[in-house]
């Protein structure tokens, strides 16, 4: 599904408040250590309630912006924004994320992932594939949703690296993108061919990773993200153009 056929949720009051004070920080005019203004400047200054305020300082706090000090208010903390990591930062518009950047990003984590799972994958790290895949197979026979078990199939991918950062890194991955797998295994991504295009790249990894290949298991995925990217109407690696939109993958 092309990008700019889905339509970006307009941020809510508590996100632009949290953005506009990113803004600030990021740009110098908050400093570490500096107090927020007090929650009844910050309602009058963005004409929102004393709850909306409180909910933005949550979300600065929880990642990792600001600092609370009961009875003092909030301050800027010393690492401001550099604890936590996301694809979109609260209150940026989905339409703004550069969809290239983010295959980008998949493709240099995927690659190493998949060579490094046909290195390290036990038979028990297959029976886990395999059960994904089987479920994925039968839903392209009856047209039915299976980006669970896409997302589910990666999974089982970055467990079989046995590190276990990366596979918590692959789960935040799929916790970014979730929503995005749903398109290839709608209605018309089957119609289309989506998933029967995604599910054969799913196999080719599984079969490298499985015959423990590890080129043939990086060059799957890397084929898998540079096809899924340009069913979306991109090219990633040595890319000329830019796709701007809704995270969107496979």
């Amino acid at each position: 599904m092309p990008a700019e056929t889905l339509i970006a949720r307009p941020p809510r009051l508590a996100d632009s408040v949290s953005a506009s004070l990113q803004g600030r920080i990021r740009a110098g005019e908050l400093r570490p250590g500096d107090r927020l203004p007090t929650e009844k400047q910050m309602c009058d200054r963005f004409g929102v309630s004393r709850a909306v305020v409180r909910e933005a300082i949550a979300r600065l706090k929880a990642d990792g912006y600001v600092e609370t000090h009961q009875g003092l208010g909030a301050f800027v903390s010393r690492d401001a924004g550099k604890a936590n990591f996301r694809l979109v930062a609260p209150g940026v518009p989905a339409a703004s994320v550069d969809l290239g950047d983010v295959f980008e990003l998949r493709l240099l984590m995927e690659s190493g992932i998949a060579q490094m799972a046909a290195l390290r994958r036990t038979d028990e790290d297959l029976v886990a594939m395999r059960g994904p895949l089987a479920r994925m197979d039968e839903a392209l026979r009856s047209g039915a949703q299976a980006s669970d078990d896409d997302d589910a199939f990666h999974c089982a991918v970055a467990s079989a690296t046995h590190n276990p950062l990366v596979e918590r890194f692959m789960e935040f991955m799929n916790a970014q993108i979730r929503e995005s797998r749903v398109p290839t295994w709608d209605r018309e991504g089957h119609a289309l061919g989506r998933a029967a295009a995604a599910q054969a790249e799913h196999v080719a990894m599984f079969e490298a990773i499985a015959a423990g290949d590890a080129a043939a298991a990086r060059l799957a995925a890397e084929e898998h993200l540079t096809a899924a990217a340009s069913r979306l109407e991109m090219q990633i690696g040595g890319r000329t153009t830019a796709a701007h939109g809704k995270i969107t993958g496979e």
